[in-house]
């Protein structure tokens, strides 16, 4: 009994001594439930929508304000007037917005004349639960126009919605693989570089090093150099299998510019991780607290990255940390370039956002690497 309470209480003081793995284990909950709270709400909201109006009549002034009206009230939609249709199809291509509704010219003559009257709604079905969103949306308010009729005769006068999907047929697995390739990218930073280094601490190797001629600079980038090489192999044999988990092969409509432009977000992506992981474990000689660690980037740095939940609807501070969130960037560049075609000039902000973080996490993390007991 008493080998028993040795033991129970050797391991409860090797807890309390170590207030990181204290503090993480009490604000890790309370993270779960702020950022998934907020990430993975019920209901989209404020969906980017461009509406082009080319009749300018009655009725389309009248569709127009019924989507402002869904805008208003339960705010699903954030519309925006745009007058030139080329100008809204762009912006949909960039992403700025998620959709783009064009009201025809001849379309009040239509509804007053009991003709069959349609709306041209472009979608970006790159990202297919607000693509579904916006259809919904749309096609439920401008039904209501109808009720500007009444008739003892049946209704013969109907609105149609003919939606065009800007992109090929994408499935919602499909639209998971950027971020399945982002979280490979994760558990690589997580597993290889500066968590080599933690247990090399741990066993006692690190003394070795005092003994030779390496300096701070040869061990980190050493480290990072082999995380880079291991990650990278490991992100694109899951980008491999999830194309054809998911049924959709990359490599027959990917050309190989794009391809090489994907190669250097991956390995952008895996240089930003593997640096930061050295600025925050750089002084970590624990295991433990690494794996604490892990789960706490994990749900701050993949959830609020757009790979499961469109960033236009979390509130206001989560976009601002998704503003900042370098694995923002690495989905959008990725989606962009697997499901709607573009070059470099359509990711360009992307890679040099990826770049500027991957040169200051890594300089930063030799700054902090101490190599010292």
């Amino acid at each position: 009994m008493n080998r028993f309470l040795a033991i129970l209480e050797r391991d409860l003081r090797k807890f309390i001594r170590n207030p990181l793995v204290v503090a993480m284990s009490l604000l890790m909950p309370i993270i779960y439930l702020v950022i998934l709270g907020n990430s993975f709400q019920g209901e989209l909201k404020r969906l980017p929508v461009a509406v082009v109006d080319l009749d300018n009549g009655p009725y389309s002034r009248k569709a127009a304000s019924l989507l402002h009206a869904v805008s208003a009230g339960p705010g699903t939609l954030e519309i925006t007037r745009v007058a030139d249709q080329g100008f809204a199809i762009e912006g949909l291509k960039e992403g700025v917005f998620k959709a783009v509704i064009v009201i025809p010219n001849g379309f009040s003559r239509d509804v007053l004349r009991r003709n069959l009257s349609e709306v041209g709604l472009y979608l970006d079905n790159a990202e297919t639960i607000s693509a579904m969103t916006v259809r919904a949306s749309v096609t439920s308010a401008l039904a209501e126009l109808k009720n500007e009729f009444v008739s003892i005769r049946e209704e013969r006068a109907a609105t149609r919605v003919r939606d065009m999907e800007l992109y090929r047929k994408i499935d919602y697995d499909q639209t998971l693989i950027p971020g399945v390739v982002i979280m490979a990218i994760f558990l690589g930073a997580m597993t290889t570089g500066a968590f080599n280094m933690v247990m090399d601490k741990f066993l006692g190797v690190e003394e070795s090093y005092f003994l030779t001629p390496l300096s701070k600079t040869d061990i980190v980038i050493g480290l990072i150099a082999s995380g880079l090489l291991i990650t990278t192999t490991l992100a694109l044999i899951v980008l491999f299998l999830a194309s054809l988990i998911s049924g959709l092969f990359f490599w027959d409509g990917l050309s190989v510019a794009a391809f090489g432009i994907m190669l250097a977000v991956i390995i952008l992506s895996t240089l930003g991780l593997q640096g930061l992981m050295f600025i925050i474990m750089g002084r970590v000689n624990h295991p433990r607290i690494v794996g604490v660690l892990g789960g706490f980037l994990n749900v701050i740095l993949f959830f609020p990255s757009g790979a499961i939940y469109p960033i236009e609807s979390f509130p206001g501070w989560l976009k601002v940390f998704a503003f900042v969130n370098p694995e923002t960037y690495s989905v959008h560049a990725m989606r962009a370039l697997l499901f709607k075609g573009a070059g470099l000039e359509a990711v360009q902000g992307d890679i040099a956002y990826l770049l500027v973080f991957a040169v200051c996490s890594v300089l930063l993390g030799m700054a902090l690497f101490k190599r010292s007991l």
